[in-house]
């Protein structure tokens, strides 16, 4: 079985992102495997180890940099990995992500898709699910139970007031959340073996795409600047007898605050 687990190349998130000229600022951010995909890496990971002929791949869409995240991916206990490189991924919404990586999937070929429930810089938690449809597989999203039984997979997953249980064949797309299982930490047997590793590097052209599928020109949505949240300000401190602070609380807030 070939289980391809998409990844994807986020800033760290305890780095310091600036914004200078409505763009992020990237000199000096670490970036990592996005936490999410790790849910989907750490399953892939459990059913090779459980037993049987599977393959475990790694599949990413960015530009040359994103080599190492897929490297680091590798490291947990993949087989194999593979990069779609192009210039015009940081202008890819999720409708043309999907697009290359369900090209890319065609090109590799694949018998269980896992990614995480969503990536934690944009957090549109389409991806996953675009390429499902693209590649007319069935789907479920934002699981935290799973099971491959005979060819098929029955998951669970949170919905208000219980747990939804689905049932379906495989091949099938799984978008993963907290609480499927422990990611691993990569061992240092397995960060050396990446190396020795095969890793593939594809061009737009690989898959049989082109410059106008990507980026502004494929996308429908056009992210135009970013702005940094706004500063909150300072909080207030009422002092006084209760009574003559209650006055002053309701004034506040229907004068100053205008919420009442």
């Amino acid at each position: 079985m070939k289980i391809v687990c998409l990844v994807k190349e986020v800033p760290d998130s305890e780095a310091k992102i600036t914004v200078e000229n409505g763009k992020i600022k990237e000199t000096g951010v670490k970036f990592i495997v996005n936490p999410y995909d790790e849910y989907g890496i750490e399953e892939a990971l459990k059913i090779k180890e459980a037993g049987g002929e599977h393959q475990v791949f790694i599949l990413t869409f960015g530009t040359e940099r994103a080599k190492k995240v897929m490297e680091s991916a590798m490291a947990l206990g993949a087989d194999e990995g593979f990069l779609v490189a192009d210039g015009s991924a940081p202008d890819c919404d999720s409708h043309t992500t999907a697009k290359v990586l369900a090209a890319a999937l065609n090109k590799i070929g694949f018998d269980m898709i896992f990614c995480g429930k969503q990536a934690i810089d944009d957090d549109s938690s389409q991806v996953g699910v675009r390429v499902a449809e693209m590649l007319s597989l069935g789907h479920a999203s934002v699981v935290n139970k799973f099971e491959l039984t005979d060819g098929k997979v029955k998951v669970e997953r949170q919905i208000q007031g219980g747990q939804e249980v689905i049932e379906m064949p495989v091949p099938c797309v799984i978008t993963c959340q907290k609480g499927l299982n422990d990611p691993r930490y990569p061992s240092l047997k397995n960060i050396m073996a990446v190396k020795k590793k095969p890793r593939t590097v594809f061009t737009l052209d690989d898959i049989g795409l082109s410059a106008d599928d990507v980026g502004v020109n494929g996308s429908f949505v056009e992210v135009t600047k970013f702005e940094p949240p706004l500063e909150k300000a300072p909080g207030r401190v009422i002092e006084g007898e209760p009574e003559d602070t209650a006055k002053e609380l309701i004034r506040s807030l229907r004068e100053e605050a205008k919420v009442i």
